[in-house]
């Protein structure tokens, strides 16, 4: 949406191009900390899919015991030699009524669910509701951005190549100058290398962000570009090939390079580089060792994005990608038959996060890449989604123990209370007192199997 002078901004939105003054009228609730209660909280009231299982039999169960507990009476009122027959019959009818528990059945997907979200959070993994966490367990593929997801999303500036007759502190000038304005991590790099050059910075006007492209205004009444060389070629800058050369050089060495331009000249280039993240190697590894496949889809060139895949064994990479490209590879990735989980930090992976079956958002990112996601690691941490896949195949497992312990437990205890071994066992009857005791031990065990979701390890 378009906004102009004295407009009104809603607290949480991104400004995608351009820049602005902004005054903060209202301040309240809604800060982050207050967004992850509210988010544990009713993630933990949602219900997952397989809820719908326990519901079914749930509905098919009550109707059986109370079928049970009839039968029971009958054959009791009408075979049972011994007197008083109404008397056994009436007994072992209630005990049949009071043994049988639908409670573990209701009890068996909820407190699976609500403990094992609120072991995530405290891990540092929001689930934004129970549905992810199911849907977690089946993904087989983990698409993920470069900057920011694999690497530190701090990148610095390591180089700068003027061409004639532009000196470097001129280049390093005019592209910081327009940067500043940008909220991308590439230019934050090079605004900081300007200011640890002792560059002066120079105000912009008519800033503008092309989206996959690079960023342009006007500084010092002239007009300036920068970003990829396929976005100077459209402007018909001349002259680029003077240093691609240099260019591809820096690439092959994981930087990761953009061209400047000056009123239509090629005034030269900048390269950053940006580490990749400490705990990123493992967090791949981890991945690899639960079976799943890892692709990964990035904006910068090809060959920057070929040195970081082969260092860190990435299976698949896709360079060049823009936005809308990230996208479609989702939705290729789906329509193959692929349960397909994505990672990303910035506003142009906010698509195929909120296309990917589970978006996983880095707590590091912006706020609309977090709202278009179902999991997000507070601390950007890529090892976070292993743990996310842990804890999500360790809760499914458990909520499958519970209702086969419920299903088991009922299909033992109601014969027993129906006293069909009576004829063996003469004169042992089942005291409905008594039946109350496993009845509240099927409840209890569901609830102490879900607790011990509190003590997974993710290492």
């Amino acid at each position: 949406v378009e906004k102009r002078k004295d407009d009104s901004v809603i607290g949480g939105t991104v400004n995608q191009t351009g820049s602005f003054l902004m005054l903060a009228e209202k301040i309240g609730g809604d800060t982050v900390l207050s967004q992850i209660v509210n988010m544990v909280a009713n993630a933990q009231r949602s219900r997952a899919p397989i809820q719908k299982v326990a519901d079914t039999v749930a509905g098919y169960f009550v109707p059986a015991v109370l079928a049970s507990a009839v039968i029971t009476f009958l054959v009791w009122a009408l075979v049972q030699p011994e007197q008083p027959a109404l008397a056994y019959a009436f007994v072992n009818a209630v005990a049949v009524l009071i043994i049988a528990c639908p409670c573990a059945l209701g009890l068996a997907t909820p407190m699976s669910i609500m403990v094992g979200i609120g072991r995530g959070a405290a891990e540092g993994v929001l689930v934004k509701n129970a549905e992810v966490l199911e849907t977690l367990e089946k993904v087989d593929t983990v698409v993920v951005d470069k900057t920011g997801t694999l690497t530190e999303g701090r990148p610095k500036l390591t180089e700068c190549i003027p061409v004639p007759p532009f000196s470097e502190e001129e280049v390093v000038r005019f592209a910081a100058s327009v940067e500043q304005n940008s909220e991308h991590p590439l230019a934050h790099a090079i605004v900081q290398g300007a200011k640890e050059r002792s560059v002066t910075v120079s105000t912009v006007s008519m800033f503008d962000s092309i989206t996959g492209g690079g960023v342009h205004g006007t500084v010092e009444n002239r007009n300036v570009f920068i970003g990829k060389r396929s976005l100077l070629a459209d402007m018909s800058v001349q002259n680029l090939a003077a240093l691609d050369d240099r260019a591809d050089e820096l690439q092959q060495q994981g930087r990761t390079v953009m061209y400047v331009a000056v009123d239509d000249r090629f005034a030269g280039l900048v390269a950053v580089s940006d580490p990749i993240k400490g705990s990123t190697m493992e967090a791949v590894q981890a991945l690899h060792e639960l079976g799943l496949r890892i692709i990964m889809l990035t904006g910068d060139n090809e060959k920057t994005a070929k040195v970081v895949a082969e260092k860190l064994g990435i299976d698949e990479f896709h360079a060049g990608v823009r936005p809308e490209d990230k996208h479609a590879r989702i939705k290729v990735l789906k329509a193959e038959g692929r349960k397909v989980a994505m990672a990303g930090d910035g506003i142009n992976d906010a698509p195929a996060l909120a296309e990917a079956d589970v978006g996983i958002a880095m707590g590091t990112g912006t706020d609309v890449a977090i709202e278009s996601s179902g999991v997000t690691l507070v601390k950007g941490d890529l090892r976070g989604i292993v743990k996310a896949l842990k804890l999500s195949r360790r809760t499914m497992q458990t909520i499958r123990q519970n209702l086969f312990f419920a299903l088991i437990y009922n299909a033992v205890v109601v014969p027993i209370a129906a006293d069909v071994c009576y004829p063996i066992s003469r004169h042992l009857l089942l005291n409905p007192m008594f039946a109350a005791a496993p009845m509240s031990v099927s409840s209890v065990s569901v609830v102490v199997n879900a607790l011990r979701l509190r003590t997974v390890r993710f290492s």
